[in-house]
């Protein structure tokens, strides 16, 4: 994962046609960015669809990256979630959880605020979502147990609730 460079995740709200994601895809593969993860799926809106994409750079580079696709005509919409309380992503982590390891792992599950969603006599498969910071701390006690495997979602963002209201 590049360290120099900022990472962003971008919401870009666009109408649902053939070949918008290949000229998503294609604004950034022809400008030498990079996207660290895609997620497309339906939006609320009929004919709509919501991408999140996760690429790294500078200020320079996004304010390119969001003028280029202001200019795609299927695009509706794009938002940068930085600084912007969300939660944003999805991940699965399979443990080693034998014995004693249950309820160590059970505790520190609930600490994140995570589920169980599978359970063996030899492992537990746990639901996080959250933040990059959180997830990535959620692996690092989780380590101490065993990780057998992990698999993630790209980004899906979505701007946390306002409390007040």
């Amino acid at each position: 994962m590049p360290d120099q460079k900022e990472r962003h995740v971008l919401s870009v709200l666009v109408e649902n046609e053939p070949g918008v994601l290949s000229r998503v895809v294609g604004l950034f593969s022809g400008r030498g960015y990079n996207i660290h993860s895609l997620n497309v799926a339906p939006a609320l809106e009929e004919g709509t669809s919501h991408m999140t994409i996760t690429t790294f750079g500078d200020e320079p580079i996004l304010e390119q990256i969001t003028k280029q696709l202001h200019k795609l005509v299927p695009v509706i919409k794009v938002s940068e979630f930085k600084d912007v309380p969300s939660v944003e992503r999805v991940m699965f982590v399979k443990v080693q959880a034998e014995g004693a390891m249950r309820g160590e792992i059970l505790r520190t599950v609930d600490i994140f605020r995570c589920k169980v969603i599978d359970v063996s006599p030899t492992e537990m498969t746990i639901e996080a979502t959250g933040d990059h910071e959180k997830l990535r701390a959620i692996i690092s006690l989780l380590h101490r147990f065993g990780i057998k495997e992990i698999a993630r979602t790209g980004s899906v963002v979505m701007r946390r609730s306002n409390k007040s209201e």
